[in-house]
């Protein structure tokens, strides 16, 4: 039995090497720099999130403020995350210090808004109609705007959220045709949640 091995020339690539391959497509100056990023903050989250947590609030306007907050803060986040992924001295160079906390303080915002905005949500998904008794007849109509509830489904992105737009979908067809649009569940009327 004749057995043959061949072996080609393999050819040892140095740290920098590989380095300068794996970032060649990457384009540092596209990324903001030390300047523009000195500018972003995610200290500023107390006053819109007062805003959506108020229960005065029609639920729709809550859920919408939930939203831009959540959106403007996964956006800041990326920016801080792509730059650094771009231009990796940004994370080490001297007095870059502040810039890396800024980055550790919008990924940590993120997250806490992201919890408790999930949980407002999944209350809005599990008890999107209610019945409010109208000229002496009891009605289902919708707690809040069923396209917004859609939209913050979407933006949120949780695992089920085929689910949870199928429930959406579901309590749209239970509302009656007739009745009047979602108003602010905080009105004087009488309702009680389904």
């Amino acid at each position: 039995m004749l057995l043959l091995s061949a072996s080609g020339c393999v050819k040892e690539i140095t740290s920098d090497e590989r380095l300068e391959r794996d970032t060649r497509s990457v384009a540092v100056k596209d990324a903001p720099g030390v300047t523009e990023l000195s500018k972003l903050t995610c200290d500023d989250t107390t006053q819109p999130l007062n805003k959506a947590r108020d229960v005065n609030r029609p639920e729709s306007d809550r859920l919408v403020d939930y939203v831009n907050l959540y959106s403007s803060l996964k956006d800041r986040t990326h920016t801080f995350e792509d730059a650094m992924a771009r231009n990796p001295d940004l994370s080490y160079r001297e007095g870059s210090q502040n810039l890396v906390n800024a980055k550790d303080t919008c990924i940590q915002q993120t997250a806490d808004v992201r919890v408790e905005f999930e949980t407002y949500l999944r209350e809005l998904v599990d008890v999107p109609t209610v019945q409010e008794i109208k000229g002496g007849n009891t009605v289902t109509v919708a707690r809040l705007d069923f396209a917004t509830l859609k939209k913050a489904i979407e933006t949120l992105d949780p695992d089920d959220r085929e689910q949870l737009l199928q429930r959406v979908g579901a309590a749209e067809k239970r509302v009656s045709t007739t009745a009047a649009p979602a108003e602010d569940t905080s009105s004087g009327g009488k309702r009680r949640g389904k």
